[in-house]
């Protein structure tokens, strides 16, 4: 775009980044104002053909509306980093707040991350990705998958690639929320593990300072030892650690059993009230939770120099969707029947 953004066509483009599919004028001006950016219906029509005219956003339909194009999310991502600040934190709470799966029900939306990859790493990956699994270093059990054309958590998948979907941590944020337990997303981390057993943060980034996922950028640093956990129970993964109200205590222990009944096992450990967990402080009349990172499998593919896109905490998608990883165990021992 030639042009620099201005905080409309910004939070424009912001509201489309946060949606499943299209939507119309009306809904975004909902969402502008929940935001704090006041735009009348009219204002928000001529900014949407701005938009088109340069190829950041494109007209579905009357009736559905407009969805951003993968040049508009890129031209997001270069908003000035100030006003970018804080902005891991409010996707995670808005996501959490959308997100409709509630266990023990196996339907509604969860919070995905997508790789997207050449058909021809898929074997590869899924090689890679499955001690990951079978070691308990990753949000969950299951894993989606889409081909070109399709939509993966609101990622359109290019041709010739395909998708792959972990449960993102935040899924955790979204079920408590539902029980009425608010989360606090305080840092995300790289947590060395000993043995199995988480040992200490030894690294950490604040979530309301960061403008991008901080296990994203620890990937991308080449900072994780995953494989290595997953392979010795030693090692470098990615985590988060989160606050809970102390009073809540018991209903958070009873959706992590919830959770573990259905392969969810992304909390990891949960503190004593009012007392520090791994030597991190926490605040008066809270408990801290240290939750695994859903992008684990990711970091290993990393490690293992498979190539790949990725895209933190990309969307909402159905929960049907998310197979057991063992469904993708056979396609991981021969060629991938994807590859042309």
């Amino acid at each position: 775009m030639q042009e620099k953004l201005d905080r409309t066509d910004a939070a424009i483009l912001k509201v489309l980044s946060e949606q499943d599919g299209p939507i119309g004028a009306g809904r975004i001006g909902r969402e502008l104002e929940k935001l704090g950016v006041e735009a009348r219906p009219r204002t928000i029509r001529f900014r949407m053909g701005r938009l088109d005219e340069a190829g950041l956003t494109q007209f579905v339909s009357r009736r559905a509306g407009r969805r951003l194009l993968p040049a508009g999310r890129e031209e997001l991502s270069r908003v000035h980093v100030i006003e970018k600040l804080g902005f891991v934190a409010a996707r995670v709470d808005v996501l959490a707040y959308r997100m409709t799966f509630n266990p023990p029900a196996p339907t509604g939306s969860v919070i995905a991350n997508v790789a997207t990859l050449r058909k021809q790493e898929l074997t590869r990956a899924l090689q890679t990705i499955q001690p990951v699994f079978d070691a308990g270093l990753s949000m969950g059990n299951r894993l989606a998958f889409a081909e070109q054309g399709d939509v993966l958590a609101g990622v359109r998948i290019p041709p010739g690639r395909v998708g792959l979907a972990t449960l993102c941590s935040v899924v955790v944020n979204g079920i408590l929320l539902k029980r009425g337990v608010p989360v606090v997303s305080r840092f995300g981390g790289l947590l060395e593990m000993r043995n199995g057993e988480p040992s200490r943060f030894v690294q950490l980034i604040d979530y309301a300072g960061t403008t991008m996922d901080p296990l994203e950028a620890y990937i991308r640093a080449g900072m994780t030892s995953v494989a290595a956990a997953a392979e010795t129970g030693s090692g470098i993964i990615g985590a988060s650690f989160r606050e809970v109200p102390t009073v809540a205590l018991a209903a958070v222990q009873q959706a992590a059993r919830e959770l573990r009944s259905m392969g969810l096992s992304g909390i990891l450990v949960t503190g004593q009230p009012n007392q520090p967990l791994l030597d991190i402080p926490v605040s008066e009349g809270r408990t801290g939770m240290i939750v695994i990172g859903g992008m684990n499998p990711f970091a290993a593919m990393f490690e293992a120099g498979v190539p790949f896109q990725l895209e933190s905490l990309s969307g909402l998608e159905a929960w049907p969707s998310f197979l057991p990883h063992t469904d993708f165990r056979t396609m991981s021992r021969r060629r991938s029947p994807y590859v042309d």
